[in-house]
Parts: C-alpha cells; structure tokens; sequence
C-alpha cells in the first residue's frame, strides 16, 4: 500500500512525478502514433509504386510483329437471330451484322455463332477461333488467355489452326511442331483489344500474363 504524502512538500513531489509519468506515457503514445502512420505511409507509397509498375507491365506495347490483315468494316447492324444477311469479308468475320446479344466470355467446347461473337468484337474483345482437330494440349493453352473480354471456341470453318480476330483485324496461323506461339497471341491482345467502336467495357488484365 502507497504511503500517505507526511506533508505539503511530499504532495506537491508526489503531483509532480505523477505529472512527468502521465508525461511520458503520452509521448510514447505520440512517438508509437507517429511510427505507425510513418510505415503504414511507406506501405502505402510501396503498394501504389507495386501496382503503378505492374498496369506499366499489362498497357506495354508488343513486342513481336504484327501478322495481322486490316478489313473493311462491314457496319454494325443488329439483325435478328436466323436472320439471313451479305457474305462477310474476312474468315472469321470481323465486322458487320450481328445478334443483338453478345457471348460470354470464356473458353468454349461447343461452336458458337459467327454473328454471336461478332457482338462481343464490337464491344472491343477478342475471339480467338480454333480448329476442333487441334490437340488437348493446344486447347489448355488457348484456354489460358479465356477471360471476360476474351472469347476461345471452336470453329470448323478456319482457314488455319488458330485465327486471332478483334474489330476488323485478323491473324490465322497454324500451330507448329505442336507448339502454340504464345507470343503472336499476346502481342494480338496488347494491339487489338478495346479497339471496337462500343465503349462499353473495363480494362483487359491478367489473363495469361498480357
């Protein structure tokens, strides 16, 4: 049990040790205050400069060459699902009439409609048609790159193994000693995607590393 302070001398001490203990309780509080906003702001700048280098890395420009041929685009008529229209101008189409509902992005097994994803050009993705006969393991690749704004699906009527189509754009190529080019695939991306006339959509990340 604290002793009493015996006289006016004792409690005036007393009030004074008190006052520097409170003191310094304070300013180890301001100190600890101080010490967590100064890293939490170092964790802050570093986490800002992390994602500033890594939207650097996703917006860089390609870097093989562009095999890709420019067609004229054929409008952007909706027309009814059955619809009958003109011949399109490039395999796979790259502009012109289309349904009114887009795909979803992904990878597909299952054929999907020329005019379907005709849609999804317009909205700035990017379709990369494959021949059913290609292999499971070139099939697994492709599906690497499937993502929102991405759409992989078979299509018998290819001219080559593997065609790359944005909004009036295409590039067919076949795969190579069994080897997927990658690389043309995610140049294509970087040059091409986003480029439809609809300003509809987000930014394309992640998927495969472009």
């Amino acid at each position: 049990m604290e002793e009493e302070p015996k006289n006016n001398y004792e409690l005036k001490k007393r009030e004074r040790e008190q006052t520097r203990e409170k003191e310094r309780r304070q300013d180890t509080l301001t100190k600890t205050h101080k010490s967590l906003v100064r890293y939490g702001l170092w964790i802050l700048a570093l986490v800002v400069i992390g994602y500033g280098i890594f939207l650097l890395a996703q917006t860089a420009g390609p870097d093989g060459e562009d095999f890709s041929t420019r067609y004229e685009i054929q409008g952007r008529d909706h027309i009814a699902n059955g619809a009958v229209h003109p011949e399109y101008n490039s395999n796979p189409p790259s502009s012109g009439w289309h349904y009114t509902s887009p795909a979803r992005g992904g990878f597909y097994n299952e054929p999907l409609l020329d005019e379907r994803v005709i849609h999804n050009l317009e909205h700035g993705d990017i379709w990369i048609a494959y021949r059913p006969d290609i292999s499971d393991v070139a099939k697994d690749a492709l599906e690497s790159f499937a993502g929102q704004y991405v759409v992989v699906s078979p299509r018998a009527e290819n001219d080559g193994d593997i065609s790359l189509i944005s909004w009036g754009r295409v590039d067919t190529f076949d795969i190579e000693n069994g080897v997927i080019d990658k690389g043309r695939i995610k140049d294509f991306i970087k040059r091409y995607d986003n480029r439809g006339p609809e300003n509809v959509r987000g930014i394309q990340t992640g998927h495969n590393g472009f």
